[in-house]
């Protein structure tokens, strides 16, 4: 049986990759400092999984990897606020590129066969023209975008300097359930919140706004893929179609059965108007392809919040 470490595996995507892993076989464990992981998430099967509960700065992180010896590591921990990365640079540097640096460093002579990395269409910045393909200048708007986008060519520099093999996903919005609602929750997350509590919600600009929703189980199964596909490719993992905000709200509330009317705020600067990212590569080399339609992901994502809020 193939082992596989996850770092960040009680986080939102994290924790979903985990059990895709254990459903098709794999031996896992998790590295994370539970910061932002939340050990809820993997209450359902804490029992099949190894828990190592480290920072990637541990200088003692190669005794884990020593010690479980992963076939493949899926690299998940980082610090992934926006808006803390422009306040605070330091330490979205140490989390996103030390942290991962030392996490290289600890696999680098090992018997891992490769490396799968969590990045961000951040790394984009504003695109020219849509759909954005990985072949498009990158431009990061964002300390949070630079740190992601450091560590791809960190990963390619190492392939050539260790033949560490690697994969970098970069991720388009994901959503599903267990994504947190504060701090830097995705719009869905925060939505859903607001809806399942009666609150009401507020759109920045006018909500023609577009997004390029991907359900985060789709997101899973295209990091298991990744582990035997895609060597040393830098992927979008996406639906490649665009969704409005306005158009978001309108399927949340058919589903959540609700009269709120959004209330609009002024339109945040820096906000990318329209995102859509081609996932043409992604499809071909992973053997992969989203599935999950926004309505039924929303309905899966609204059900989990609808019951979660039962028992709060």
């Amino acid at each position: 049986m193939e082992r596989v470490l996850v770092t960040g595996g009680a986080g939102f995507i994290g924790s979903h990759v985990v059990e895709e892993l254990l459903s098709e076989g794999y031996e896992v464990a998790i590295l994370d400092n539970f910061k932002t992981g939340n050990k809820s998430n993997i209450l359902d099967y804490e029992d099949k999984v190894k828990c190592y509960e480290m920072d990637l700065l541990d200088a003692t992180l190669i005794n884990v990897i020593s010690e479980f010896s992963p076939d493949y590591v899926i690299h998940h921990a980082a610090q992934v606020s926006v808006a803390s990365s422009v306040n605070n640079i330091i330490e979205d540097a140490e989390i996103n590129i030390l942290g991962s640096l030392n996490l290289i460093n600890a696999i680098k002579d090992t018997q891992v066969k490769k490396i799968i990395f969590a990045s961000t269409a951040a790394v984009y910045g504003n695109p020219i023209k849509l759909p954005v393909r990985t072949d498009f200048p990158v431009n990061p708007q964002s300390p949070y975008g630079l740190s992601k986008l450091s560590v791809e060519n960190y990963l390619a520099m190492c392939a050539e300097l260790y033949n560490l093999k690697y994969t970098v996903l970069r991720y388009a919005n994901v959503y599903g359930p267990k994504q947190d609602a504060h701090g830097e929750g995705g719009v869905v997350a925060i939505f859903a919140d607001r809806l399942a509590t009666n609150q009401g919600v507020a759109i920045f600009g006018d909500g023609s706004q577009t997004r390029d929703f991907i359900y985060v189980k789709d997101v899973a199964k295209a990091n298991v893929k990744a582990l035997k596909n895609g060597e040393n490719k830098v992927l979008n993992i996406s639906t490649n179609t665009e969704t409005s905000i306005i158009r978001l709200i309108d399927l949340m509330k058919e589903k959540f059965s609700s009269n709120i009317v959004p209330s609009f705020l002024q339109e945040r600067k820096g906000d990318i108007k329209h995102s859509r990212l081609s996932n043409e590569e992604a499809v071909k080399a992973l053997s992969w392809q989203p599935s999950v339609t926004i309505e039924d992901g929303l309905e899966e994502t609204i059900n989990h919040y609808q019951l979660k809020k039962q028992f709060v």
